[in-house]
């Protein structure tokens, strides 16, 4: 193989793996095909990544990431109809589109489908991998190397694969939504907006951090801090009174259930 890994869509998702890939591969490694040359040449600039002229030089990778959008997965997949097989690992990033279709359409190739956000871009992704037909441990293995630099990476059967969507795919846009809110109340209560925003951010980041370092209950860390007739369970009051807790979890759903209509799409 020519390549180690190839993009076929250099987007904002396709884009910031391509990123995080590049940083554990020599130069010469790394391809892509992208039919926005703009955002190709910006991630070849930012990568070292080899821009291709055509898609059938993906089949000279050994592992081929699916980033392009779900909606139009066919048409951008079609060029490498018959041109992949059993020595490509074809790893898929397309919401809401089941293994088994990409199975019908590459047909011999062994497939992965990856589930990253936004957050991989700074190397702090959740990532979702589900092994599909002809995928192996070793493939897996081998695609939680290349994403070393993305950030987490935890393995679930399929069948969970647009549940993940729904929380950790779309869930970057729901925190930045509560860190803007939170930022916007320090400014209701005096402070100025940078500050307020530089607050915000570090707060969820380190009570993000709690979780994952302590192993802690998010529910057992909130009573630790929430003093009997304090000023925590005051804002709490406020935040069960608006069913946060419930918005979020509807959230979730919504788009877990969105992922699923794309993929009968």
């Amino acid at each position: 193989m020519r390549y180690k890994a190839g993009f076929l869509g250099t987007g904002a998702m396709g884009g910031a793996l391509a990123r995080a890939v590049s940083k554990g591969l020599e130069p010469g490694q790394l391809a892509g095909f992208d039919l926005a040359r703009p955002l190709l040449d910006k991630v070849a600039a930012a990568t070292g990544l080899i821009p291709l002229d055509d898609p059938l030089g993906l089949s000279e990778a050994e592992v081929v990431f699916l980033a392009v959008k779900p909606q139009f997965w066919k048409e951008a997949v079609q060029p490498l109809y018959g041109k992949l097989g059993a020595q490509h690992l074809v790893v898929s990033l397309m919401a809401g589109v089941p293994a088994s279709q990409l199975a019908l359409a590459l047909p011999g190739t062994r497939l992965i489908r990856l589930m990253p956000n936004s957050p991989a871009l700074v190397g702090e992704g959740a990532i979702a991998a589900s092994a599909g037909p002809g995928s192996t441990a070793d493939d897996l293995l081998l695609l939680k190397d290349l994403l070393a630099d993305a950030g987490l990476v935890v393995e679930v059967a399929e069948k969970h694969m647009d549940a993940v969507t729904g929380l950790s795919g779309s869930g970057p846009a729901y925190v930045y939504m509560v860190i803007e809110a939170l930022a916007d109340g320090g400014v209701l209560c005096g402070l100025d907006r940078a500050t307020s925003l530089k607050l915000a951010a570090q707060t969820v980041l380190g009570a993000a951090q709690m979780i994952l370092e302590t192993g802690e209950e998010p529910a057992t860390l909130k009573a630790k801090v929430t003093s009997p007739g304090g000023t925590t369970i005051e804002g709490l009051a406020v935040l069960e009174e608006s069913a946060v807790r419930s918005a979020f979890m509807e959230a979730v759903r919504a788009a877990k259930e969105r992922s699923e209509e794309l993929g009968r799409q």
